[in-house]
């Protein structure tokens, strides 16, 4: 349950073939307003990802449905070519509609167009890694069901070399080992933060088996009681209370690479100093973080 602050700061964990920050980020909220459309203002949005790449972030996090397109032309617009040690990890089985809906798209046909998709707005002849996202009744969390026909559509786009490393979202333990019997997987992301904890055995099974987790909403749910149970920690600690939100994710798990997103640079560097945050954790205030 808890990380060493060693590993927690500046630590770094195999994803796939290569090393990454546990600090990563998410580019979802640099489409325009309810993810739809292109960014609010271009130039602070471009400014954005040159700014996480200056400060060292390897791990960028995108979709071909954010905007639909407009984020993944963002990127390759503002840093193809990409430095060689840049993960960039896209996720596919869902589409938007015009009213900004998010329907499954999980058919094989489907799941091939969105690899092809990807793979020509980020400019590259092989995508680092594909989320396959899942999505049960009413868009809740997938965990009664086979994934074996989606899953082995993109295998067997990572025998054609269009995909190097496959995860999985939105899915629970069944379809971990599901995934895991047909071909390796680095990584499954799914919803998880300090005030909802459903996936904390997840978590710690995955951790003994090297695959990385990757909380979406890691900053989202909380209720006015932990709100201000962390505003008073946050003040010890002279930091604010999303940043140790953020840093207890670090402390949670080893396994655990963290893709906050936001539109801003401010914001951007307000989130990298988690890291810092994550080293003043001692055990007591880990524990009371742990209470919530």
């Amino acid at each position: 349950m808890t990380t060493p602050p060693s590993a927690a700061r500046g630590g770094e964990y195999k994803f796939g073939d290569r090393y990454v920050r546990r600090l990563g980020y998410g580019a979802m909220r640099l489409s325009g307003p309810a993810i739809m459309g292109p960014p609010t203002d271009p130039d602070e949005a471009a400014a954005v990802l040159r700014r996480a790449l200056d400060a060292g972030i390897n791990h960028i996090d995108t979709s071909d449905f954010y905007g639909p397109h407009t984020v993944n032309q963002l990127i390759a617009d503002t840093l193809y070519p990409y430095p060689p040690e840049l993960a960039i990890v896209t996720k596919v089985g869902a589409r938007r509609t015009p009213d900004g809906d998010w329907p499954p798209a999980t058919a094989p046909d489907e799941l091939r167009q969105a690899v092809e998709d990807n793979l020509a707005r980020l400019r590259v002849d092989s995508l680092y890694a594909v989320n396959l996202r899942m999505s049960g009744p009413g868009g809740d969390v997938f965990r009664s069901g086979s994934i074996a026909e989606p899953y082995g559509v993109l295998v067997d786009l990572q025998r054609q070399g269009k995909v190097r490393h496959l995860g999985i979202s939105n899915v629970g333990s069944d379809q971990v080992h599901e995934a895991l019997s047909i071909a390796p997987l680095v990584c499954v992301q799914n919803a998880y933060n300090i005030a909802h904890r459903g996936d904390d055995s997840l978590i710690d099974e995955l951790e003994t088996l090297g695959i990385a987790y990757v909380p979406f909403f890691p900053l989202g749910g909380f209720a006015p009681l932990q709100s201000q149970k962390l505003a008073e920690i946050a003040a010890r600690l002279d930091a604010s209370p999303m940043q140790v939100a953020l840093a207890w994710l670090l402390r949670r798990s080893r396994n655990i690479l963290l893709i906050p997103g936001t539109s801003t640079r401010a914001h951007l560097d307000e989130n990298l100093r988690a890291a810092d945050v994550a080293d003043r954790i001692d055990a007591g205030t880990l524990a009371e973080l742990n209470a919530l």
